[in-house]
C-alpha cells in the first residue's frame, strides 16, 4: 500500500481519535463506550504509527501527525504528568482518589463495622441500663456534660479557629488509624473500635435521659462526614497491615510499596474531606439555626463523600484500568 492509500485508509479514525482525545479532557462528556472507542483507536492508531515510521519513514508529515495523535492521546489515557497544576489537581479529585478508595471498599465495609457496631452496642447499652449509665462517671461530671459541655463546646472558640482546631485533630486520627495499619490491622481496629465506642457512650448518655434529638443534631451535621472520612481512613490501615499479613507472589517489600502509593492517595484525599467537615463543625454545628438545617447540610456533604468516592469511584476506576491497558496494549504493538 502507498502513502496516500495508507492516509485515504485511516485518515477518519484519525480524525475521531483526534476528536475524542479532545472531549475526553472533560470527562463528563464521554459516554463509556466512547471511552472504550478512543481506547480501541488509541491501540489502533499506536500501531499504525509503527508502521508507518518502518514503511514511509520519509514521510514526515504522516509520522509526525500520527504520532502527535498518539501522544495526546496517551496523554488523556494514561495520565502523564501535567504540567498545569491546576489540571493535575483536577485529575486526583477526579479520578484518581475516588478510584483508590473503590479498590479498598471490602475493607471500608470492614471499618465501618469496627466503627459502627461499639458506637451502637454503647448507645443502647447506657441508654437503657441505669447500671451502665451510672458507672460511666461522676453523676454531677455526667449531668453537667450532658446539660452544658457537649453543646458549648461547639461553640467554645471562634468559627475560624476552631474549625482549625477540629480540622488538624482529624486528620491527625486518620494518619494514625492508616499508619498503625502496619501493624498487621491490629492497632487500626482498636482506633476504629475507640472511637466508635466514645460516640456511643456520648449518644447512650443523651439517650438514657431523653435527650437523643438533641445528641443527633449536634453529631451529625459534622460527624456524618466526618465519621465516614475516618472509616476510609481506618479501611486504607487495615489494607496495608492485611498487606503485611498476605502479601501475595510479591515480597512484603514490594507488596507494601506497590500498595502504599495508591493508599497515599486515599489519605491525601480525606485532607479535602476532612477539611468540609471541619468547616462545617465550625460554621454550621454550633450555630443556632433549625435542626433540619444543619443535619441537612450534614447530610448533603455524606451523600456527596459517598456518591464521589464508591458510586463514581467505580468509573473512575475503570477509567484508568482501560489508560493502563491501552498504555500496555501500545507498548506491545509498538515493541
Amino acid at each position: 500500500m502507498d502513502i496516500d492509500a495508507f492516509v485515504a485508509t485511516h485518515q477518519y479514525s484519525w480524525a475521531r481519535l483526534g476528536d475524542l482525545t479532545h472531549r475526553a479532557r472533560k470527562l463528563s462528556s464521554m459516554s463509556p463506550d466512547e471511552l472504550d472507542e478512543l481506547v480501541g483507536l488509541y491501540q489502533r492508531t499506536g500501531s499504525q504509527l509503527a508502521h508507518a515510521r518502518i514503511e514511509y519513514g520519509a514521510d514526515e508529515s504522516v509520522v509526525g501527525r500520527l504520532t502527535y495523535l498518539v501522544g495526546e492521546a496517551h496523554g488523556v489515557l494514561y495520565g502523564r504528568r501535567e504540567t498545569n497544576p491546576g489540571r493535575a489537581v483536577v485529575r486526583f479529585v477526579s479520578l484518581t482518589f475516588p478510584a483508590a478508595v473503590w479498590r479498598i471498599r471490602w475493607f471500608v465495609l470492614i471499618s465501618a463495622l469496627l466503627t459502627l457496631v461499639p458506637w451502637l452496642v454503647f448507645q443502647v447499652w447506657i441508654g437503657i441500663s441505669p447500671d451502665a449509665f451510672d458507672v460511666t462517671g461522676d453523676p454531677a461530671v455526667t449531668q453537667a456534660y450532658i446539660d452544658n459541655d457537649f453543646e458549648a463546646y461547639y461553640s467554645s472558640q471562634s468559627a475560624q479557629n476552631f474549625a482549625s482546631q477540629v480540622f488538624l485533630n482529624n486528620v491527625r486520627v486518620a494518619i494514625l488509624a492508616f499508619a498503625s495499619g502496619i501493624l498487621m490491622c491490629v492497632f487500626t481496629a482498636f482506633v476504629l473500635v475507640y472511637n466508635g465506642a466514645n460516640v456511643g457512650i456520648a449518644g447512650g448518655l443523651f439517650t438514657h435521659v431523653g435527650e437523643w434529638e438533641r445528641f443527633w443534631g449536634l453529631i451529625l451535621p459534622h460527624g456524618l462526614l466526618e465519621i465516614s472520612a475516618v472509616i476510609v481512613a481506618g479501611a486504607a490501615g487495615l489494607r496495608i497491615g492485611w498487606t503485611v499479613i498476605a502479601p501475595g507472589d510479591q515480597t512484603r517489600w514490594t507488596a507494601l510499596t506497590a500498595q502504599g502509593r495508591d493508599l497515599g492517595n486515599v489519605v491525601v484525599g480525606l485532607v479535602i474531606a476532612f477539611a468540609v467537615a471541619g468547616l462545617i463543625e465550625g460554621f454550621v454545628t454550633g450555630r443556632p439555626w433549625p435542626t433540619s438545617i444543619r443535619v441537612g447540610i450534614g447530610v448533603i456533604a455524606f451523600l456527596a463523600f459517598w456518591g464521589w468516592t464508591l458510586v463514581y469511584g467505580r468509573r473512575a476506576d475503570q477509567i484508568l484500568s482501560r489508560s493502563s491497558n491501552a498504555d500496555g496494549g501500545l507498548m506491545a504493538s509498538t515493541a
